[in-house]
């Protein structure tokens, strides 16, 4: 790998953008790494993705030059272990929610002593320009993320614990599962006033803990203020609102 990884970029304290795909077509996903994004993510969870568009969108993404994320389906920790597999360096993994969801992310992505990841990586190393297995041993660990999402009361409760788990490399907060939960299903409102606090209070623990906070929105704006508050990595989309927000712009003041 000649340029920085991404864990590098974020650990080094830069600020990162990734584009967020729910499309199940690699050119989609080539198209977004193509454009000024740091990174693009694929959504597994609540997009259409399937292993197969998964491997072939890691392709694409890393032919136009971007590292490549995939959120895998809630629980689902052998998919997390088959994406790093393909060349994903960074895994994002829903609903953890507990210290024993995130001691078993970590199982799955991480090599021993830390987890017990299976070997298999033969694509990630054509892929990522990694020489030889040695190589891959001696870095994958460092070089991968595995970043559990806080998205629930039961999860931001035990957010330090979760934090504490050697091998989670940062938590991703998801606004309208925080929403949801800490309304007790009323309502799915990310921006208001009184979801604001959980919001905070996830990433000063990160802060605290030497770990990455990430975070997802459609708006710049509020991009901008969750940087503001420590979020590092902001994923922004998903990818429907790029289309729709490009037409309505080529078709302004023509109708």
């Amino acid at each position: 790998m000649g340029k920085p990884t991404l864990a590098a970029r974020l650990r080094a304290g830069e600020l990162v953008y990734s584009g967020w795909i729910a499309t199940p077509e690699a050119l989609v996903a080539e198209t977004a790494a193509r454009q000024a994004f740091d990174c693009v993510c694929l959504d597994m969870q609540h997009g259409l993705h399937d292993p197969v568009s998964v491997m072939r969108s890691i392709g694409g993404v890393i032919h136009a030059g971007k590292p490549a994320g995939v959120r895998v389906p809630v629980g689902d920790f052998a998919m997390a272990s088959r994406a790093l597999d393909m060349g994903a360096e960074a895994v994002i993994a829903p609903m953890v929610n507990s210290v024993a969801d995130a001691r078993a992310f970590v199982a799955a992505t991480k090599y021993p002593p830390l987890g017990e990841r299976s070997w298999g990586p033969a694509r990630a190393l054509a892929l990522l320009d990694i020489p030889d297995a040695a190589t891959q041993l001696a870095t994958a660990n460092r070089d991968t993320l595995a970043l559990a999402m806080v998205e629930t009361r039961q999860a931001v409760d035990v957010v330090d614990d979760i934090l504490a788990v050697d091998g989670i490399d940062g938590v991703f907060m998801g606004p309208s599962d925080l929403s949801l939960t800490f309304s007790d299903g009323r309502e799915v409102a990310p921006t208001a006033d009184w979801v604001d606090a959980p919001i905070r209070h996830i990433a000063a623990r990160a802060g605290a803990h030497g770990k990455i906070a990430c975070a997802f929105t459609a708006d710049p704006k509020r991009a901008r203020y969750f940087n503001d508050i420590g979020y590092q990595f902001v994923a922004m989309g998903p990818d429907a609102i790029y289309l729709a927000t490009g037409i309505r712009a080529l078709l302004e003041g023509l109708r």
